[in-house]
C-alpha cells in the first residue's frame, strides 16, 4: 500500500488521480472511472469530486491501493 501525503483535511478524487499523474485533466476522470473502478474504505466510488479524507483506503483496480496521510506544514 502506497503512502500519499496531503497537507489539508481531504482530497477530491480526481485532485489525488491528477497529482498521481493518473490523469492530465479533470475531463478525464469520467473515463478513467468507466476503466478503472475506485473504493474508498471498501465501498465503490463513481463521483469524481469525491472527498478524500486523511487515514481513507482508496483502492484503484489495475493501479493500485493508496493511504491517505496528513503531513506536516
Amino acid at each position: 500500500m502506497e503512502k500519499i501525503v496531503i497537507h489539508t483535511d481531504m482530497i477530491q478524487l480526481d485532485q489525488l488521480l491528477k497529482w498521481h499523474g493518473l490523469i492530465e485533466t479533470g475531463g478525464q476522470i469520467k473515463f478513467f472511472l468507466e476503466e478503472h473502478p475506485v473504493q474508498i474504505n471498501g465501498i465503490p466510488c463513481h463521483e469524481k469530486r469525491k472527498k478524500i479524507h486523511v487515514g481513507d483506503e482508496v483502492v484503484i483496480q489495475g493501479v493500485g491501493s493508496f493511504i491517505i496521510e496528513l503531513g506536516e506544514e
